[in-house]
């Protein structure tokens, strides 16, 4: 199956069926036997639909009367090959046509017709796409949101930094890594990367980080394999040095999976003390377990464990406590793009109520004089400075600390002492705040 119609494939059962694109993805590439330079495409092309299929659809509404009526397959071949045609350089328009009307031609003849047309009046005026509606609809068009999340980014944030959100959340991710301070030193892992012809570059932010501009899978690389390294966004990385870890203390990550917080606080304590790493899904467990087995982790207790629900053998027994709570997500979109898409405005406020649980029973699981830190992998305020301001009035036992990480561009310092990332090429949009148990 050549790369277009194995991105179809996939773009069908993302959209359609409400697959993870990042795990169906890395499925496909590892079972098919494309070349590397098609593996490129293929997820230039995958990702690269699912980040701008606004911009696609509104294109695509130009040539049909309603584009709700059209067959999923269908719409998904004219996604890929108008991506193709608007946004990739090094595809020839009228390759990209010809192929999508083959791959429509297994449909039936109709649609080929249908795709054909759309395709060849596109292309003769790719600049004459009329975008119905208001100012919102114009943004929708530029930057591939839908219109609420648009609302609620201005509403947020103000209209200047709103458009910077969403241009930082369509950047293609680099990937960065964490070197293993248990296992290897950063500057032998620097070298022994550049020698593996990797293009990097050192993390933004944090010390243990390497950031990868360029090169081969790092899932297969030897010193991810010895657990030299192991992959994180530096906006993860940030978490644990913010927990004031020192050797031999109690540490509770309560929603732990896939691990990547865990394994760093493990590190940061030098395999001392006891990490009590929880997660609700049994199914992720294992990962937590084989990330600490590569990383050579033995101070971890891993266990299924509810955060909504208090357990009451763990109230008053840690040092530090991290709740890197279910969010909704925005943060991540460079990551997972179908967020755009398989969030709705309500799922945004159901979720407030499952994180003020999850905080009050954190709190309870707390020494006095410990510290707790609360994260999101989102940007929507109702879900950071909103719940800390809640939480804070509440407890009178809790005090807001300064959760500083440097100085640069992307880093906002709010008024309570949190901090915002803003998403850019190099870090997800993210939120931390620090609290202490007075």
């Amino acid at each position: 199956m050549n790369c277009r119609k194995l991105a179809v494939k996939i773009l069908n059962r993302v959209l359609d069926e409400g697959a993870y694109s990042n795990l169906i993805l890395s499925n496909e590439l590892n079972e098919c036997d494309l070349s590397d330079k098609d593996k490129a495409l293929l997820t230039e092309l995958v990702y690269g639909v699912l980040r701008r299929k606004k911009t696609l659809d509104i294109i695509i509404s130009n040539f049909v009367k309603d584009i709700k009526l059209m067959d999923k397959t269908i719409l998904n071949i004219l996604r890929v090959a108008i991506y193709q045609m608007n946004f990739l350089d090094k595809v020839p328009a009228y390759a990209a046509c010809n192929e999508a009307v083959e791959e429509a031609k297994e449909i039936s003849e109709n649609d080929s017709k249908l795709v054909n047309g759309i395709l060849r009046n596109f292309s003769k005026n790719p600049d004459d796409i009329e975008v119905q509606g208001n100012k919102i609809d114009e943004y929708a068009y530029k930057f591939s949101f839908e219109p609420w999340m648009i609302r609620l980014l201005f509403k947020q944030y103000g209209e200047q930094q709103g458009k910077k959100i969403m241009s930082g959340l369509n950047y293609v991710p680099k990937v960065s890594v964490r070197v293993n301070a248990l296992k290897a030193d950063y500057d032998e892992v620097f070298e022994e990367l550049e020698k593996m012809e990797y293009e990097i570059e050192e993390g933004v932010v944090c010390p243990e980080a390497i950031c990868i501009k360029g090169g081969k899978s790092i899932e297969n690389n030897p010193l991810f394999n010895e657990g030299k390294i192991t992959v994180q966004d530096e906006s993860a990385m940030v978490i644990a040095p913010l927990l004031e870890l020192e050797d031999k203390m109690k540490v509770l990550d309560l929603c732990a999976a896939p691990g990547g917080k865990t394994t760093h606080i493990s590190e940061i304590l030098n395999n001392t003390g006891e990490v009590y790493s929880f997660d609700l899904h049994t199914s992720k467990l294992n990962l937590i377990k084989e990330n600490c087995e590569r990383l050579g982790i033995t101070n971890v207790k891993v266990a299924e464990n509810d955060a909504t629900k208090l357990n009451s053998d763990l109230v008053s027994a840690f040092d530090r406590v991290l709740i890197d709570v279910p969010c909704s997500g925005i943060g991540i979109i460079r990551k997972k793009p179908e967020i755009k898409w398989n969030k709705r405005r309500n799922d945004l406020k159901e979720i407030v109520s499952i994180q003020r649980k999850i905080m009050e029973n954190a709190w309870q699981y707390l020494k006095p004089g410990g510290i707790m830190i609360y994260s999101t992998c989102t940007l929507n305020k109702e879900e950071n400075e909103e719940n800390i301001e809640y939480f804070l009035e509440k407890h009178r036992d809790s005090e807001a600390k300064r959760a500083f990480i440097g100085k640069q561009d992307n880093l906002v310092y709010n008024k309570d002492g949190s901090l915002t990332i803003m998403p850019n090429e190099y870090m997800d949009g993210f939120f931390v705040a620090k609290l202490q148990k007075k």
